[in-house]
């Protein structure tokens, strides 16, 4: 029997949904372009969408919003944000800013300009186009099991040591602005990244003296992964393991708006380089506000804090990815096919064998997106060609290694029932499966696109 792992906590408030009928979410989808972005949340009965954000704050973070000290500068809660983050990283110096994006505006260009490169175990969207505004080229690394999404691996996240070393040696040292780390790897289904492929990772690009950087967003549930599957570390706690982590880097940008659980806000981290920090600081001053607020609200950098150190709870870790886990055997049961094993914040079905008569050109994980919307009012997202856009030098529609539907389940929200209604309704689907048509774009922004772009099925 499929084990789902009790709540770590009790619901005091809640906030009611409804589901429309079949009719009115056909209409829905259609007036959104079949752009799942468009759809207003009142419409939408189960959101998984993303987990950015998304999250349900504990009362200690309620009461720290109440607190929250909106001093200007040197703020009472960017103190404690201060403490908070030292203790879990082990950094010396820190930047707020209002996400994660924001962070990756600030630090690209430090190290990125045309004619350079970042090679990462795989840039997320708004890595990626941070990387390519600022210049420069994004290299994806990522081991060659990450695309058997079949068969078992404990950290198909991890870097390709072997052809990171080869793309060093291509590219020029020299060339190489920065080796970016994402813990999780979001685009290749919220897979961890072993302590040991960090630390190899770490050594290469220092024998090269090239800077490292990770991208924090979920480093609490890598963390909690390394603890379960990598030897060495069971006895260890999650903050143990985070600490070095972080220690074979030299900086990170991260988005608090996941495994800090809060609605809004990012962090910049510095090891030990005053220098380099100082040029954060002076970045972060005309695009985000003065560095003791880093364009948020005092209230959410107090929430931040303690978001930052519940995050790291063992057992609020083992819920979190247990529903992951349910969900995933489910669909195993189900038999529908999903990065297995299934990530840290999202289960991402795997569109390419559910949908093998749509082409890639034609956007499959968007196409199943769409009818799980249709089917049961559930907002899910492409990780997939649809995502990755166009080639910035030839105009050409990228074929990604991956056409992903992702399910992001936000963090302390929805509850055993929920994921069981999302199980029936891609069981639904996949009856009628072969009837689904592709999608084709009749308008695009020329950066992130999947944001604000417009469909239509083909006929």
């Amino acid at each position: 029997m499929t084990k789902y792992y009790a709540e770590p906590f009790k619901i005091k408030m809640v906030e009611p949904i409804k589901m429309l009928t079949r009719e009115e979410r056909i209409e829905k989808i259609r007036n959104a372009h079949y752009n799942v972005f468009y759809l207003d949340s009142d419409d939408v009965y189960i959101d998984l969408l993303t987990d950015s954000g998304t999250g349900a704050m504990s009362a200690n973070q309620w009461a720290g919003v109440m607190v929250g000290d909106e001093a200007y500068s040197g703020s009472r809660s960017y103190k404690n944000l201060m403490a908070s983050a030292k203790d879990i990283f082990g950094y010396e110096y820190f930047q707020p800013v209002h996400q994660g994006r924001a962070a990756e505006k600030v630090v690209m260009p430090i190290f990125l300009h045309e004619g350079k490169v970042a090679i990462s175990n795989m840039h997320f969207d708004t890595t990626r186009a941070h990387v390519e505004l600022a210049g420069a080229r994004a290299i994806d690394c990522v081991i060659p099991e990450a695309l058997d999404t079949v068969n078992y691996h404990p950290f198909k996240g991890n870097m390709d040591i072997e052809r990171l070393k080869k793309l060093i040696e291509e590219y020029g040292p020299e060339n190489v602005g920065m080796i970016i780390i994402t813990v999780t790897n979001n685009s290749a289904g919220g897979q961890p990244v072993s302590m040991d492929n960090i630390k190899k990772t770490s050594e290469i690009a220092k024998s090269y003296n090239i800077p490292v950087c990770i991208d924090a967003a979920r480093y609490a549930e890598n963390a909690y992964f390394i603890k379960n599957r990598e030897d060495g570390y069971s006895d260890k706690s999650i903050k143990d393991i985070a600490r070095e982590m972080f220690s074979y880097a030299d900086l990170f940008t991260m988005s608090a708006k996941k495994d800090a659980i809060i609605n809004m806000g990012g962090l910049v981290g510095v090891k030990n380089d005053p220098e380099l920090f100082e040029v954060v600081k002076a970045r972060t001053i005309p695009y985000e506000g003065f560095v003791s607020y880093g364009g948020l609200s005092g209230r959410d950098i107090e929430a931040m804090a303690i978001g930052l150190q519940e995050g790291t709870d063992f057992d609020y870790l083992k819920y979190r990815i247990g529903q992951m886990e349910y969900l995933a055997e489910k669909l195993d049961e189900a038999g529908i096919a999903y990065q297995s094993p299934v990530g840290g914040h999202a289960v991402f079905l795997d569109a390419k064998k559910l949908l093998p008569h749509i082409p890639y050109y034609e956007f499959p994980a968007q196409a199943l997106a769409i009818e799980l919307y249709i089917e049961a009012g559930i907002r899910s997202c492409d990780i997939g060609s649809y995502m990755m856009g166009n080639d910035p030098d030839t105009g050409e529609q990228i074929e990604s290694e991956f056409e992903f539907t992702r399910l992001a389940v936000p963090r302390r929200v929805y509850t055993q029932s929920h994921l069981d209604v999302i199980v029936e309704a891609l069981k639904a689907i996949k009856e009628r499966k072969d009837t689904l048509k592709g999608y084709r774009i009749t308008w695009e922004p020329e950066v992130l696109r999947h944001f604000t772009a417009k469909l239509e099925p083909l006929k």
